[in-house]
């Protein structure tokens, strides 16, 4: 079975999809990861972000390993280094790149063939896996986006305030709701999922409930 969870940046998507895949016993893919992992790859090397085929060249070079609870590059696990700021809001150019997309997508759909998995990012209903037996986005306002993802930096110890994030958060979301590929969209049959006002652990009770519906 594969359950998909969408939505925007700073949604808490990433950890309500490992917990959520923890009780379900699913493999959890955490595909943000992989293009935050061939960012981090291509700033290490010293290479223009802007340049598209040194960038494809990147992401077809690295090995890229989910492991449940880690991302590892190359060998060694990047799984905090890849969760910075600057790395979050230099993923664009990997994200906005058509052959990148062509290539992790094709590394997701590998990764879930024949086993049970919650796959979380942009487009994992709309694009990489539309016949998903069960879809929710997964959503929140602005404002409390970026309260959370503040939250998140400031206790990995960025100095950042939450203007800076809310203001990054709202050019993001423009962006990915306007992108080339693997634009930002509720697919057609996914439920929506709004936690505003919404504990982590609510959240993932009230998905847990979708899921099992669909069972």
């Amino acid at each position: 079975m594969i359950v998909t969870i969408d939505g925007p940046a700073g949604v808490g998507k990433s950890s309500a999809a490992r917990r959520l895949a923890q009780r379900l016993g699913f493999h959890f893919l955490d595909t943000g990861a992989m293009y935050r992992a061939v960012t981090l790859a291509v700033i290490e090397k010293g290479i223009d972000l802007a340049d598209a085929d040194a960038l494809l060249q990147v992401a077809h070079s690295v090995e890229i390993v989910l492991d449940e609870d880690s991302v590892i590059l190359d060998g060694r696990d990047v799984t905090a280094t890849i969760r910075s700021f600057e790395i979050t809001t230099s993923t664009r150019y990997a994200a906005d790149h058509p052959g990148v997309r062509e290539r992790l997508v094709k590394l997701q759909q590998d990764a879930a063939a024949g086993v049970d998995v919650v796959t979380e990012g942009r487009d994992q209903a709309t694009v990489v896996f539309p016949e998903a037996e069960c879809k929710i986005f997964l959503t929140a306002s602005q404002e409390t986006r970026a309260q959370r993802r503040h939250q998140d930096l400031v206790a990995r110890g960025e100095k950042i305030t939450y203007e800076e994030v809310l203001e990054k958060q709202r050019t993001r979301d423009h962006r990915d709701k306007t992108r080339p590929v693997g634009a930002l969209r509720k697919a057609d049959d996914a439920i929506q999922v709004v936690t505003d006002g919404m504990t982590p652990e609510a959240v993932v009770n009230h998905l847990e409930e979708i899921v099992r519906t669909h069972m």
